[in-house]
């Protein structure tokens, strides 16, 4: 029996669920960066970030393209970038929602 695709689409949204991950992706939209790019760029330790590759390559988020003894990496599909744009305007939204609902609190004085 096949894997629904809701099951598929809440694992790949999993993938997306670290911090690291997504800050990976910002990073990479800049294009095609190698492991010792990313390592000042993401800040966190070498052997996190490897593991948080890993994770993204066995999603097929990312590929690795090896030269002499560097590693690079970059995203397999850039609609990715328009997924976290989407995200980027829900979550803008939702703030200028909560700034307004606040905003109405603070003026009713009560």
């Amino acid at each position: 029996m096949p894997t629904p695709i809701y099951q598929v689409k809440a694992e790949f949204f999993k993938t997306l669920g670290h911090p690291a991950r997504i800050r990976i992706l910002e990073v990479l939209r800049e294009g095609e960066q190698a492991v010792s790019e990313l390592i000042p760029a993401i800040e966190i330790e070498k052997s996190h970030l490897s593991q948080q590759l890993g994770v993204m390559r066995r999603a097929n988020l990312i590929q690795a393209r090896k030269e002499g003894s560097s590693v690079f990496y970059s995203v397999t599909n850039p609609a990715i970038f328009e997924l976290l744009e989407v995200a980027k305007k829900i979550l803008t939204s939702s703030l200028n929602d909560t700034k307004e609902l606040l905003a109405e609190l603070e003026s009713s004085g009560t």
